[in-house]
């Protein structure tokens, strides 16, 4: 039986089913930050806040590419349900949790869950599609990001104020249900599997302690763990040692996780690195213009929201928009369309200013939004074809990967780059901040608009706050606007197809 025997009404079911999976999954972060407030407030241990999302992502992106690589080994269909399984399990022991730490523990299954799904739900998506219907039924995945950023935040609070905030955890299992049961009664498999080959158990140890270690030292490095600290070099080092092995065990696999010989076609290659500067793009912009348009510009929380807004938005346009047209337009003019658009929205943000209003900003980020709804979906396809059908869930999820790791390294160079600036035009201008209001700066650019952190800023020194904010976070825009002329040379080298 192939794809195209399949009956519609099935293909209906798994397509929906997959994306409320998808929904989950990228509600979960932005469900959780509007309630994190109230749940320190009855559970207590704030110092184990920032955890419940470091925990959380750190295990997503460990199981990335390790259900990728089963996907193609085992059944996609058993894969799926045993990952929407265990974040449901996950999200209610979440909800009946009595300590901080008892739910630090349950967000590392709900990441190891939430991983599964995001590894899987693309491939699901290509296994139920048509190549000709392919681009405009992964597109779909790409709206659902953008419903679950317009949707989280308010959810997040409507269910805090009139429930509880366990309900953040527990509304997951209806729909959680829905989903499993639509795949489990409608998917079949259309693959042919590599099961026959051992599983590459060390590869999978190695990577994920080269995973671990590196995000660990990207998410930490300045902060937590200053850098030339005894423990960061310890972790530096054992993360060179675990990828270097991991790269030698992986050349002489008979069945790698991942096999390096993929990074010989150009088009692999380039549709991976694409994302990853893509990515680095506008996750740094989601990170630090809230701070520039509320710390620099004075916009309210609302208007930084709105502003925001557009990114998710254009995303999702853009998706949709390249999904529908990619038989017309052809994979490497929708890429260029991509890194065009991000180059002249990136390039918009340089002329940012304190005189800068909501609406320039918000054209700016819808322009950028575009640009990576026509890169994510195209790299992505340019990615699958790259590869036999056998290893598209290795090739699939990799390149989930690339685009998290683009971005959570676009985060934490600026982020280190920005609060340095930032710190070094306040001293330039001979009044230093108190070391608590530095200490807390350099733990969260975030902490700036904290009423703690408000009360403490010395007579007379906002509005040279202001500007050293926008000159720190301004730095921030210019090597966004590099990375983005980057991108677009890398993508004049695409081959066509």
């Amino acid at each position: 039986m192939t794809v195209a025997d399949a009956d519609d009404k099935g293909r209906s079911w798994i397509i929906w089913a997959a994306l409320l999976a998808l929904f989950l999954g990228a509600l979960d972060a932005l469900v959780m930050t509007a309630a994190m407030p109230t749940i320190i407030a009855e559970l207590g241990g704030l110092h184990l806040y920032a955890w419940t999302y470091t925990t959380y992502f750190l295990a997503r992106a460990v199981a990335l590419p390790i259900f990728g690589k089963l996907s193609d080994m085992y059944s996609t269909r058993m894969l799926f349900l045993f990952s929407i399984g265990l974040f449901l399990v996950a999200s209610i022991a979440a909800g009946f949790s009595q300590s901080m730490g008892f739910l630090v523990v349950t967000r590392i299954f709900q990441g190891i869950g939430g991983g599964g799904i995001f590894a899987l739900v693309y491939v699901v998506l290509s296994d139920v599609s048509t190549p000709e219907h392919r681009a405009k039924t992964i597109s779909f995945a790409s709206a659902v990001w953008g419903i679950a950023s317009l949707v989280g935040p308010t959810l997040g609070g409507f269910i805090v104020t009139w429930f509880s905030w366990r309900w953040i955890f527990f509304i997951n299992i209806p729909l959680g249900l829905v989903s499993f049961y639509g795949i489990a009664v409608y998917f079949q498999e259309f693959r042919e599997k590599t099961a026959g080959k051992n599983l590459d158990l060390l590869g999978a140890f190695l990577l994920s302690g080269f995973i671990l270690g590196l995000l660990t030292l990207i998410i930490t490095g300045g902060r937590e763990l200053p850098f030339l600290s005894t423990p960061y070099i310890l972790i530096g080092c054992a993360t060179i040692i675990s990828g270097y092995w991991f790269f030698r065990v992986e050349m002489r696999a008979e069945n790698p996780m991942l096999n390096f010989n993929y990074f010989k076609d150009p088009s692999y290659a380039l549709g991976n690195v694409l994302v990853f500067f893509a990515s680095f793009a506008i996750f740094s912009l989601f990170a630090y213009a809230p701070i520039l348009l509320q710390g620099a510009l004075s916009q309210t929380p609302l208007q930084v929201g709105y502003a925001m807004l557009s990114l998710s938005l254009g995303w999702s346009i853009g998706s949709l928009l390249a999904g529908r047209k990619m038989n017309w337009i052809g994979h490497k003019r929708a890429v260029l369309i991509g890194t065009v658009l991000l180059v002249i929205g990136t390039g918009m943000t340089l002329g940012f200013s304190r005189t800068t209003d909501i609406t320039e900003c918000f054209v700016a980020f819808l322009v950028v939004g575009l640009g990576m709804g026509f890169v994510s979906l195209t790299t992505l396809l340019v990615v699958q074809d790259s590869v036999e059908p056998a290893n598209l869930g290795v090739a699939t999820s990799f390149h989930q990967f690339s685009r998290t790791m683009g971005g959570t390294i676009g985060v934490g160079l600026c982020g280190g780059i920005v609060t340095d600036k930032l710190i070094d035009e306040l001293t330039v201008a001979g009044q230093k901040l108190p070391e608590t209001l530095i200490g807390m700066l350099k733990e969260s650019m975030a902490n700036l608009f904290q009423q703690e952190f408000q009360a403490m800023i010395p007579a007379g020194m906002d509005a040279m706050l202001q500007n050293a904010v926008l000159n720190g976070v301004y730095l921030a825009l210019i090597i966004v606007f590099v990375v983005s002329v980057i991108n677009l040379g890398l993508s004049l080298l695409l081959p066509r197809r």
